[in-house]
């Protein structure tokens, strides 16, 4: 009977290609596989193959952050060999310092441009809202609007005509 299941298990890896081996799990609970590289009966060599198989996830409801980058890294082949869980929470150690050392010198920034403002050694920003391009003949000024103001059942094709223009006052 092994020599059966032997025989089956060659003609199974000769059709179809090896099984998928489990490499790992993240702390979501997504289960990370690779299928290596292999030979199929027609003599074609198939790269390594690796996927993820997601935890109560559809492919189209995917999102950002789903998985860890170091298991998208090992995935996409950008590193050798898979992460450990130690690794990837001390990455993620880091990533939540780096991100509390941004907020604080932000504010540090912050309260030391107020106190420069207030004791007047930098000038303050001016806020201004230009409308238009200096180039325009209305810059910087109120443009006048030149549009009709009738609605489309009271229109009149030629009625109107567009303030100063010589053919209104010739006639």
């Amino acid at each position: 009977m092994g020599r059966a299941w032997q025989a089956l298990r060659a003609l199974r890896l000769r059709l179809l290609g090896p099984a998928k081996e489990l490499v790992g799990t993240d702390q979501f609970g997504n289960k990370y596989y690779r299928v290596p590289q292999h030979q199929t009966g027609a003599g074609q060599i198939k790269p390594e193959r690796r996927f993820v198989e997601a935890v109560n996830r559809q492919a189209y409801q995917y999102e950002m952050g789903d998985f860890p980058t170091e298991w998208e890294a090992w995935i996409r082949k950008k590193r050798k060999d898979p992460p450990t869980i130690e690794e990837i929470l001390k990455n993620e150690n880091y990533r939540q310092e780096m991100k509390q050392k941004v907020k604080e010198m932000y504010e540090k920034d912050k309260l030391l441009q107020t106190k420069e403002y207030k004791e007047g050694l930098v000038a303050e920003p001016i806020h201004t809202q230009v409308k238009g391009h200096a180039s325009a003949p209305y810059y910087g000024k109120k443009e006048p609007s030149q549009d009709p103001t009738s609605t489309a059942s009271t229109f009149q094709p030629g009625s109107w005509m567009p303030p100063g223009s010589d053919s209104s006052k010739k006639k």
